[in-house]
């Protein structure tokens, strides 16, 4: 679905040059405006910050949260290192690679538990692995991310032809030998509504499972607004935990902002995302904790694959209390 955003040094540098973060401002009287950044347009993957709006989560622990819509390329790690704004949506591995290039980012909530990224192929291929769907036909991946450098270096590109990815489903739906990156919650659903009958193998399945959806900010601002950092995360986790019981208000809000997608979609999505953001037997008041040893984990695929040099997984990500 989404383009991941690459972290460019030098647009880092120019973003610093602008003006200071419009997090952590007044908001209404006795609560403090906090703008949490998007990277996609309003989707059921960001149901829970919806729903927290809707039952005024943000109010209620004393904030005025304002979800900013996003789209592709949106440079959601660039704009919090730079300090346009204190909070934003990424992935655990951005996060590393941002942070080995000097960028003071940190995880502090992880909506998806289990990594939504996959490669969709036409289910009429008979392919009954990941591995078959690099022996032949067409592949579409974005250059350089983490993942097209894990499956290139896994699976090999000798045997396809491999071309960027180009965020358009036209052509998986007029070639039955070609295969592409995708969104498990996005892409196979539209290939279906438009026709197509996709089958998707999870990345999670080989063992590339970063955290994504988390939301990031600047370690600076958990040492100076830990109360607000906190805060955040307790009406995030209240939004997500009602978004989870009953999508259906939520989705509705995000429909009049995003009226391309249907509203049986949304329903559908939502559905179809639960066993990717809630573990089995995990507490609703554990929704969105992280753990240490798969930040380690990530940090040494991301180093065997040469794309970072150096990683403290531990300081990536907080867990607030």
């Amino acid at each position: 679905m989404r383009l991941s955003p690459w972290i460019l040094i030098t647009l880092y540098l120019a973003l610093a040059l602008y003006g200071c973060s419009d997090g952590g401002e007044a908001g209404a009287p006795g609560r403090v405006q906090v703008a949490l950044q998007l990277n996609w347009v309003p989707e059921p993957e960001f149901g829970g910050y919806y729903a927290a709006l809707d039952v005024g989560a943000d109010q209620a622990v004393g904030l005025d949260l304002d979800v900013r819509g996003g789209g592709p390329g949106t440079p959601v790690e660039q704009m919090v290192a730079a300090r346009r704004l204190d909070f934003g949506i990424s992935s655990a591995d951005n996060v590393l690679i941002a942070r080995s290039r000097g960028a003071d980012l940190v995880a502090i909530y992880a909506v998806y538990q289990t990594f939504p990224q996959g490669i969709m192929t036409h289910a009429g291929r008979g392919l009954k692995s990941l591995a078959q769907v690099f022996e032949s036909g067409t592949i579409a991946m974005e250059p350089g991310t983490p993942y097209e450098r894990l499956l290139r270096q896994r699976f090999g590109l000798d045997k396809v032809r491999a071309v960027p990815y180009s965020n358009n489903l036209a052509p998986f739906l007029h070639d039955p030998l070609f295969a592409q990156q995708c969104f498990i919650t996005s892409e196979p659903f539209a290939a279906r509504r438009a026709g197509a009958d996709p089958q998707v193998f999870p990345l999670s399945d080989i063992g590339y499972n970063p955290y994504a959806g988390v939301i990031i900010t600047r370690g600076q601002v958990i040492a100076e607004k830990p109360e607000i950092v906190n805060a955040l995360v307790r009406a995030v986790r209240r939004g997500w935990q009602t978004y989870l019981e009953d999508p259906a208000t939520a989705n509705a809000a995000m429909h009049k902002l995003n009226p391309t997608m249907d509203p049986d979609t949304f329903a559908a999505v939502a559905t179809a995302q639960k066993p990717l953001i809630a573990l089995p037997g995990q507490s609703p008041d554990q929704l969105g904790r992280m753990a240490l040893e798969r930040w380690a984990s990530l940090a040494r695929q991301l180093t065997e694959l040469g794309i970072i040099d150096r990683a403290e997984p531990e300081k990536a990500f907080y867990n607030p209390d």
